[in-house]
């Protein structure tokens, strides 16, 4: 949290405490509506400040005080005709708590906002914000609320749109459901013509289904990756070859003991993916996409790798109770057959837990927040399949074993690579949380200033700068412990990679796109010194307000749905949108809008919506962009970015996660020429 940002709250805590203290008001704000032409009202705010007290004005820059704005939340009959204007003395100086140019008023103010009436009778419902301050302290942003009523002679054209512009973005609430525009109030969203569903006009361009999320290959291999890393852990190697043997001792033949092997490979599968189904069971898609950005759900993931990691740089050991495994050994010793085996298959998944479970864990947790129901078991699959093939190939093949190299200090260097990796990411689960609920206690620069000091540290670790507990001495030909262990070959080059990237990703505290990470880092925008200039950034947050400054603007419309804990969107933000070519015809040809589906921010009100014969409470901001998504474009799945006339109908097929240039060149190009040629 940034400094500035600090004393503000702090600020306002001891403005809330005084103003309880003294029992009174300083500000006194009345309104009023006063009818300036037969088709035009002035609603008026007019206060008065205690001294010593000042009020702020309209549209001041971001990171700074409360801006006074006009929020509209019901209209009947009536348009915002305008931004809101200030009257009065308006005193401008720099400010050295919020370090920038101020503008407030003392002792009055009166802020008048123009409302155009479109229909014989009117009603116009909302309210005021502003922000006040002395010397010593602030008052949290305050509400002064309005409900008029009235009757008037509608305007000759009612179809001319209201002028829209940046600046009357700034001086409407962005998480309201405000238009500044003739059209009807975007609350009422089957009412509204820019939401009317164009699914069968994207078609026509030939498109295709992209609610897929990840890949089901891309899940299985991810799978089979992790499977791959368990083997290779204490817990898994040294119980290959002892399990193999016994399986070819025990039987008569060696052909039984293959089949029994093999039937112990398969059972190994059928246990993964049964953990696999039973969290499809348990959670649904959609659970487990609303979950991809709950702030339970990523604290408590990371709070878990976190805890993970310690495990694997021996802190402690993360064991099962030994009674469980024990049992399920006695009660395979005492059976037969197939139940044998599977209970054998069973005994060694509860014994190599504290190895796998880490693995496991972090596997699920990234399958789930595809919001596939399918994924968790495609990814299980995927490394059971790979835990289990070295038990049946060396069944297969039993003089392979005594090629096996043997258990020693490498395992436990894997061990400490792999928790390295598990804090790592664990900072991308607490980074989704912070994003999507604006805590702003993670962003870029902290983010990277971690991983920075976590990959120094591992390749530190590996040329034995330092030790954990659960690393094992060396000893020399004459049984003394070498003081100074030599670095084998393979250590000095993962060293070396990880001191490598661990300086890739320094310029980046300066704004660096860094593009080999820009999946998992908070986006640019939330990092406060940047030299670079070529990011691309939306003009607009806000579906309506967008579609109708474009209209006005006679442009074309991107929208870009993502996600605060989009990795695929952060992909395409450092590897393409930075392209100078594509981020100038972004900027230039194009009016981009953004809309993230996991914005926490509460709406003003709730919306009530049918989907699929039910109805559904839209309460969040992120809820609205998720719905407009499902019901106008019939997609889930982000990154998504389709392209809009003025009207709100499709210039060219959608455009999901691809990381070509060319093609996304491409995409946007046609969309232009097919809006030229409307």
């Amino acid at each position: 949290m940034n400094r500035k940002l600090l004393f503000t709250w702090l600020f306002l805590a001891i403005g809330l405490i005084l103003q309880a203290q003294n029992g009174g008001d300083p500000i006194h704000f009345s309104v009023s509506q006063k009818k300036v032409a037969p088709d035009r009202v002035e609603i008026i705010f007019q206060g008065k400040m205690d001294n010593g007290w000042h009020v702020y004005s309209t549209a001041l820059p971001a990171n700074g005080p409360t801006s006074a704005t006009f929020n509209l939340e019901a209209a009947d009959g009536a348009v915002i005709d305008g931004k809101l204007m200030p009257r009065g003395k308006e005193i401008s100086r720099y400010d050295n708590l919020f370090e920038m140019n101020v503008r407030y008023f003392e002792h009055e103010a009166t802020f008048v906002q123009n409302i155009k009436i479109t229909a014989p009778k009117y009603s116009v419902k909302g309210y005021l914000e502003y922000g006040a301050c002395n010397d010593q302290n602030c008052l949290p942003p305050t509400s002064v609320e309005f409900n008029f009523k009235g009757e008037g002679k509608p305007a000759a054209d009612e179809t001319v749109l209201a002028p829209v512009s940046r600046d009357t973005v700034a001086t409407v609430n962005m998480d309201t459901t405000t238009q500044v525009s003739a059209m009807a109030d975007s609350t009422a969203i089957g009412k509204n013509a820019l939401w009317t569903p164009v699914i069968d006009q994207l078609k026509t361009y030939g498109e295709e289904s992209i609610n897929s999320g990840m890949g089901w290959m891309k899940i299985f291999l991810l799978g089979m990756l992790g499977g791959l890393v368990a083997l290779f852990t204490p817990c898994v190697w040294p119980i290959i070859p002892m399990t193999v043997s016994f399986f070819l001792k025990r039987s008569k033949n060696k052909r039984k003991g293959i089949r029994d092997a093999v039937i112990y490979g398969i059972s190994i599968i059928v246990i993964y993916v049964a953990l696999g189904l039973f969290i499809t069971l348990v959670f649904g898609a959609s659970a487990l996409n609303a979950m991809a950005t709950n702030a339970v759900f990523n604290i408590f993931f990371f709070l878990l790798l976190l805890v993970f990691a310690a495990s694997f740089f021996g802190w402690f050991e993360l064991t099962l109770p030994s009674s469980w495994s024990s049992s399920v050994d006695s009660k395979a010793e005492k059976t037969s057959g197939l139940l044998s085996i599977f209970l054998m298959a069973f005994t060694l998944s509860l014994v190599s837990f504290s190895c796998t479970g880490p693995i496991i864990g972090f596997l699920l947790v990234e399958v789930s927040t595809t919001g596939s129901v399918i994924a968790p078991l495609i990814g299980m699959f995927g490394f059971a399949f790979a835990l289990a093939l070295p038990f049946t190939l060396f069944a297969l093949f039993p003089t392979w074993l005594k090629q096996m190299p043997k258990s020693g200090n490498w395992m436990n260097n894997i061990k400490v690579i792999l928790g390295f990796i598990e804090l790592a990411f664990s900072l991308k689960f607490l980074s989704v949380a912070d994003l999507a609920y604006g805590w702003h206690i993670l962003d870029r620069e902290v983010f990277l200033v971690l991983w920075i000091i976590m990959f120094f540290l591992l390749g530190a670790y590996l040329l034995g700068w330092f030790r954990f507990p659960h690393d094992e001495d060396e000893y020399d030909e004459n049984g003394n412990v070498i003081i100074n262990p030599r670095t084998s070959v393979p250590k000095f080059f993962l060293a070396m990679i990880s001191m490598a990237f661990a300086l890739y990703m320094v310029p980046g505290l300066w704004g660096a796109p860094l593009k080999a990470v820009s999946a998992f880092a908070p986006p640019i925008s939330t990092q406060d010194f940047n030299l670079y200039k070529n990011e691309v950034k939306a003009e607009f947050t806000d579906y309506d307000l967008g579609m109708a400054y474009a209209k006005q603007q006679k442009k074309p419309v991107l929208i870009d749905f993502s996600g605060y804990g989009c990795v695929n969107c952060r992909k395409m933000e450092g590897s393409v949108w930075s392209d100078t070519h594509v981020a100038d015809i972004m900027q230039k040809d194009y009016v981009l809008i953004q809309l993230f589906v996991d914005d926490k921010t509460p709406l003003p009100q709730k919306i009530q919506v049918r989907e699929n014969g039910q109805t559904r409470t839209l309460r969040t901001v992120g809820d609205r962009w998720s719905y407009l998504q499902r019901s106008k474009f019939g997609a889930v799945a982000q990154p998504f970015y389709v392209l809009l006339d003025n009207e709100g109908m499709p210039l060219n097929k959608s455009y999901s996660f691809d990381e070509n240039k060319d093609n996304f060149i491409r995409f946007l190009n046609t969309g232009l020429d097919n809006y030229k040629r409307r």
